[in-house]
């Protein structure tokens, strides 16, 4: 019980943290809509299952230990929210968007843009990680990680599904587009920011 109530506090508390995740549900929310933003929301879930699968395997433990492979990680990843942010800042879409929930990103592309930022993620790796090797026991059940594994998915699809739905509503988006110029140069310019901040992350020696 000790260890379900650490891991269920270690999650909730890591995926409120405003992060590259938030970012891009609250981008595709006003932009797009509802629907693309809980898609954003299901692909970050599914992303956290490609941690929990590694790290369950032990996978997760050698990339923690290797320089090389964890700055791999973060080159990429930076280098994708640099590219989504870049795009973010210069988008020209305004008269595109539709209020309805018409949306000009397909499904899948709104499911790979929340998953690739996950997957991607290598704060999300350690995250993954530090709590496998940390809390979870070594005489753990292999059913009962993936069970803690499919927690970690539930609580980041509930939550950015939830902000999914604060995001897209008409109301708001209204009143997000007349600034869209200025929403989206803000928004931009915090996903490069993250882009940049994740390439100066810890580096494990």
């Amino acid at each position: 019980m000790t260890e379900l109530i650490a891991v269920a506090l270690i999650t909730v508390l890591a995926t409120i943290s405003p992060g590259p995740d938030f970012a891009m549900v609250t981008r595709n929310s006003y932009l797009y809509g509802r629907k693309p933003g809980l898609l954003a929301a299901l692909g970050i879930a599914l992303g956290v299952q490609l941690h929990v699968f590694y790290t369950v395997l032990g996978v997760g433990v050698i990339i923690s230990q290797s320089v090389a492979l964890f700055t791999l990680i973060k080159v990429v990843g930076a280098i994708y929210l640099i590219y989504m942010g870049w795009k973010t800042f210069f988008n020209r879409s305004k008269l595109t968007i539709d209020l309805q929930g018409s949306s000009t990103a397909s499904a899948f592309s709104s499911f790979r843009t929340g998953f690739l930022t996950n997957a991607l993620n290598p704060k999300t790796t350690l995250f993954v990680v530090s709590t496998y090797t940390q809390v979870v026991g070594p005489d753990t059940p292999l059913s009962t990680q993936f069970a803690y594994g499919l927690f970690i998915s539930l609580v980041h699809l509930v939550w950015f599904g939830t902000v999914a739905v604060f995001f897209s509503q008409e109301r708001f988006r209204v009143k997000m587009i007349q600034y869209q110029h200025i929403v989206d140069k803000l928004i931009g310019t915090v996903l490069v920011g993250l882009g940049i901040s994740l390439s100066f992350a810890n580096i494990p020696h």
